[in-house]
């Protein structure tokens, strides 16, 4: 259902009159995101839903993914290495690092009672 999100997200983005590069950086940053959830909440694909809405207003763009998956803290996710090889360095953790440069404004939240969500903005650019 990644492709599902993916386009909502996409159609979302240009409702809310963000260019074309902004799009794309919506695009990877909630497919990582999601990727993320898949593999991490939920241990595998088919394990589990994601709730994602959209809302979009004068400023741009706010996405909140909602799961009830493995709890999350992205204070205890330890940031990459960007400057080690490419052989020194570790398949993956490069998703919270991408998904915090693409957007603008994220936040994490767990409760028992909500579960997972992230909340994460783009802000329209204003026109030169």
């Amino acid at each position: 259902m990644l492709s599902a999100i993916c386009e909502f997200v996409t159609a979302a983005a240009r409702d809310a009159g963000l260019c074309e590069h902004a799009v794309y950086d919506v695009q990877i940053a909630v497919d990582e995101a999601c990727s993320n959830i898949i593999e991490h909440a939920y241990g595998g694909e088919g394990r589990g839903s994601i709730e994602c809405t959209c809302r979009v207003n004068h400023r741009g763009l706010t996405i909140v993914l909602l799961d009830q998956g493995r709890p999350f803290d992205p204070q205890r996710a330890t940031d990459p290495d960007l400057c080690c090889s490419l052989q020194d360095r570790t398949e993956g953790g490069l998703g919270l690092y991408f998904i915090r440069r693409l957007m603008d404004q994220v936040h994490f939240e767990f409760s028992p009672g909500s579960g997972n969500v992230l909340t994460m903005s783009k802000l329209r650019k204003a026109a030169p």
